[in-house]
Formats: C-alpha cells, structure tokens, sequence
C-alpha cells in the first residue's frame, strides 16, 4: 500500500516491512523450488552403467566393479527371485538363494564365457541352489508346498482375468515339478528349447519331450476348469 495523506506512518511501515516479507518469501519458495529439481534431476539419473550390455557389466565384475554389480543385481533379481520362488515355495528361502546366485555371480565372473546369455547362466545357477536346498529342508515338499485346495469352476462360470490366473496356478500345481518347470522356463522366462536345456542339464531332446507332455497335461486341466489355453 502506498502512504497517503491519511495513511498512519506506523501503518505504512508495516505495509513495506509486510510487502518485503512477502518478496523474501517468494524469492525462497523460488530457490527452494530450484534446489529440489535439480536434487530431483540428480536422483531421477541413471547411472553411466545402467545401459550398459549384460556381458560388458560381467567383464566389469570380474575387476571388482561393484556399480557394475549393484545394476546387474537391480537388472535381473527380480526374475531369479520368482524362478526360485515357484521351485521352493518359501520366500524367504527364494532371497536367501538369490543372494547365493549374484554371490556365485560375484565370485565366478571370469568364468562367464557368454556362450549362453546371462539370465540363462543365472537361472541355472539358481535351479542348482533351488535343487540343494529342497533336498535339505525340513519342511512340506514342493508338491505339497504348491498343492491348491479343489475348487469346483464350471465352464458356464465367466471368469475375469484375475481367476483365469488363479485357475492357471491351480493348473500348473498339479504338474509334476520337471513338467512345472518346463512350462515356467518357456512361458514365463521366454527361454529357448537350447537356453532350457542349460538351465537343466538335460539334453534338447528330453526338453522338447517334457515340453510336449507338459502343454498335454496343461491342456487337459485347464479345459477341465472351463478355460481355454493358449499353451497348445
């Protein structure tokens, strides 16, 4: 406010004083907004590594990198996790093996010769785990572990998206485990018959027989439970 003629000095002093507070304060706000998005800009940038190829950040490992460590850790965890997951059916079990693998992976680097992609390399590591500590535990086996109460679904049910996946769950548990296993492998990890047959140590052949009596079954239950399968 501008002082006039009936304006009280007292009262124009605070008029300034509350019209310099007002511009302080706004010069702050617009500072502080500055400084949060660069902080922002700062967190929200990837590191130079993170584009960086599987085998490039590997070759990083073996010299001790462990940037190249923690974004191959972030890149594939999360899958080795629900690989190991279906297998031992015990989440605290599935992040105990999962550290063990990027551990192996850590100890074992140099060796990686990139004959086989990474996840596959990874994922075979994390079968052989999953297979020692099965044989180990104390607790249900796998088969009991993952085993599904009955539940009647009829064809004439119409199921949302949600319980065709429950039904498919259902279905998968009464796969025997190599069968299982197959059919995660392929479908959910989107592995090759050749990058399977790593994964398991069996040969191709077996692979694709397994395959073939996995979808057989698969397609058997799931038209049991009213939902038609694209696994066949």
């Amino acid at each position: 406010m501008t002082p006039t003629a009936n304006t009280h000095p007292h009262d124009a002093a605070i008029d300034c004083a509350a019209l310099t507070d007002g511009r302080l304060v706004a010069t702050a706000k617009t500072a502080a907004a500055r400084a949060f998005r660069a902080i922002q800009s700062l967190c929200d940038r990837k590191s130079p590594a993170a584009d960086l190829s599987d085998e490039t950040l590997v070759a990083r490992i073996a010299e001790g990198d462990r940037t190249a460590m923690n974004v191959l850790f972030t890149r594939h965890q999360q899958r080795v996790y629900r690989f190991v997951l279906r297998m031992v059916a015990n989440g605290a079990t599935a992040e105990d093996i999962v550290s063990e693998v990027f551990f192996e992976l850590w100890r074992q680097a140099g060796n990686f010769e990139g004959r086989a992609r990474l996840s596959t390399w990874l994922l075979a590591i994390a079968r052989n785990k999953a297979i020692t500590a099965m044989r180990h535990r104390i607790d249900q086996p796998l088969d009991d572990a993952l085993e599904v109460p009955d539940q009647a679904i009829t064809a004439e049910q119409t199921l949302d998206a949600s319980e065709r996946s429950a039904v498919l769950r259902q279905c998968l548990a009464q796969l025997s485990q190599a069968h299982r296993e197959i059919i995660d492998l392929v479908y959910y990890h989107e592995k090759s018959v050749d990058e399977v047959s790593v994964i398991t140590g069996v040969p191709a052949a077996t692979v694709k027989t397994r395959m073939f009596y996995a979808r057989k079954r698969m397609a058997e239950l799931m038209k049991a439970a009213g939902v038609e399968t694209a696994l066949v």
